[in-house]
């Protein structure tokens, strides 16, 4: 495939992870840049690929999406998700093909609609990657099973108006359910962002796994 245009940081040494980020809505492979530098600081090992969205954002101004929210209700979220998620499974794939970095070393990093995309991947293609770390995000529709070759970690702002922290509780709480390998931190008085602290307990999270 094509792959979108991005903003590449390499690893420090020898390449052993890699990191694939997917901004919200609206922004653009230069608004999530900062994460990227920030991961590639804490795991010097990590190649780091911020992505743009497959899509010109569609209101109003600027930056890029994955997919449209458009007059769109959340009885259609799933079947637009569903629409792009082939091409971006595809690019995570040729990303992994280009780095010669496997799927279990692979970490998908998202916030907000990059967090959606991420999680639904993992629901078409387990083990694609071998953690998720989501911020700000849900899922499109719940899962009905539970990855076995993915552990995922959602972080969120308890003071979220755009996607409210209590989805991705309920998203929680159906992966433990199901026997899933999860994590959930939140923050009080965050909004839709990815604060110093929820930065801090995401490289604490990959940390337990991953070697810097």
């Amino acid at each position: 495939m094509t792959l979108p245009e991005m903003i590449e940081i390499p690893a420090r040494g020898e390449a052993r992870y890699l990191f694939i980020l997917a901004h919200g809505v609206g922004a653009n492979k230069e608004n999530l840049a900062p994460l990227g530098q920030a991961l590639n600081a804490a795991f010097p090992s990590a190649i780091c690929c911020v992505v743009d969205g497959f899509e010109p954002f569609d209101g109003g101004f600027g930056g890029r999406q994955w997919f449209s929210l458009s007059n769109m209700t959340n009885d259609e979220r799933p079947a637009r998700v569903a629409r792009v998620l082939p091409d971006f499974i595809a690019m995570v794939e040729a990303l992994q093909q280009r780095y010669g970095i496997d799927s279990a070393n692979t970490v998908l990093v998202g916030f907000s609609q990059g967090t959606i995309m991420s999680l639904e991947a993992i629901k078409v293609r387990d083990g694609l990657a071998g953690q998720i770390l989501g911020f700000s995000g849900r899922y499109a529709s719940l899962p009905d099973s539970a990855p076995q070759h993915t552990v995922i970690h959602l972080l969120h702002g308890e003071a979220d108006e755009v996607i409210p922290v209590e989805l991705a509780r309920q998203a929680c709480e159906r992966l433990e359910s199901l026997g899933a390998r999860v994590s959930l931190d939140t923050e009080k008085n965050v909004g839709h962002e990815i604060s110093p602290l929820l930065l801090e307990t995401a490289v604490q999270r990959l940390g337990e796994t991953l070697e810097a």
